[in-house]
């Protein structure tokens, strides 16, 4: 398919069947009862932080970036001794997410702008959307053109013009914003205005979407460990809209996925809850350095280090060695030495965070 096939938004047909409309109902209860849940957690930053580095692993690998929860958290250290290009990469995502989200959370408006600082942040370029002709997606056994995209700049700064305001003004389009959400996929990736990290930039836009439509309080909400799972589907009914005009298969897919993963994030933050509430216990019985600062830094950051208790809690080096080191000998953190510095891992938050791999 040519990119002048491309629609702009909103859509002249009826998307939103039978089936559709049928899935949009389990699909909105199981999104609140996410909503619900992440509300009950103390400190949003340990949900964005945690989840959002699971999402950044998956979203990279699903552009063949691979690395491990191990080889991320090191890299969050910034400890000398460590270097990983492909860690480094899922750094870069989690702050180009929460980039989007503290750009969307004021004014609940995600504009072009802010999507290229989004990809920028992502990439470490501002190269901006594509000037130069020549992009294509190609199959990746074959190296056959699958797909070819928009090629001007003025032909993609107008579709992305029509895309932005297709995002923000919902008179434009009665559709549920689930609907939309999906439709708004498909119109970016096909588009495709960046010369990288259009898939990525994609996926951070999704869960702002939700966030900016109230369908959820926090970017928390990652649809890359299904896409992983069912990545052939994905591009195929990608393409089949393109190519045919199938939305149905396409929204349903996409609603599927929010289900699916909605229900996997209930569950994965029902146990980390449960985790923090017992050594909330644990610590507040046991030690008379508790406090609700200290706890929440254990759970932010899974793997911590002297500089972020110092940080967190307002204390000197000294006193954030000593804590950590108790916490350590007492078997509540796990000590590991790298480089000159040291680090220590809540184990316990790490087994349920990599309870998948």
């Amino acid at each position: 398919m040519m990119f002048d096939e491309l629609k702009r938004l909103p859509l002249k047909i009826e998307i939103e069947t039978k089936k559709v409309l049928k899935k949009l109902v389990s699909t909105h209860r199981v999104l609140a009862e996410l909503k619900g849940i992440s509300s009950s957690i103390p400190n949003k930053n340990i949900l964005i932080n945690t989840l959002g580095l699971q999402e950044a692993k998956d979203s990279s690998a699903i552009e063949n970036k691979i690395t491990t929860h191990d080889e991320i958290y090191k890299s969050s250290l910034n400890l000398d001794g460590f270097k990983s290009l492909n860690a480094k990469e899922v750094q870069n995502y989690i702050s180009a997410l929460k980039k989007g989200f503290q750009l969307i959370s004021d004014i609940q408006i995600l504009k072009n702008n802010d999507i290229i600082e989004i990809q920028s942040e992502l990439e470490k370029n501002k190269a901006g959307f594509r000037k130069v002709p020549g992009t294509a997606l190609k199959n990746a056994i074959t190296g056959e053109t699958v797909y070819t995209p928009p090629q001007n700049f003025e032909t993609i700064s107008d579709l992305m013009s029509n895309l932005e305001l297709f995002i923000n003004d919902n008179s434009l389009s009665d559709c549920d914003a689930l609907t939309k959400m999906a439709v708004i996929h498909y119109q970016f990736e096909s588009i495709h205005p960046f010369y990288d990290g259009n898939g990525r930039t994609g996926r951070i836009i999704n869960v702002l979407y939700l966030v900016m439509n109230g369908l959820l309080d926090l970017p928390i909400l990652y649809l890359s460990r299904y896409i992983i799972k069912t990545k052939g589907m994905y591009y195929n009914f990608l393409q089949d809209v393109r190519d045919f005009g199938k939305w149905e298969e396409w929204i349903l897919y996409m609603l599927e996925a929010i289900e699916q993963t909605s229900e996997e994030t209930i569950i994965l933050i029902g146990k980390i809850k449960d985790l923090m509430f017992e050594y909330k216990y644990l610590l507040r019985d046991n030690y008379k350095f508790y406090s609700q600062d200290l706890l929440n830094n254990l759970f932010k950051h899974p793997y911590t280090k002297i500089e972020f208790i110092e940080k967190d809690l307002g204390v000197s080096r000294i006193t954030a060695s000593k804590y950590l080191n108790k916490l350590a000998n007492d078997g509540l953190l796990r000590k590991e030495k790298l480089g000159t510095g040291n680090y220590y891992i809540n184990e316990r938050l790490m087994k349920i965070l990599t309870l998948k791999e």
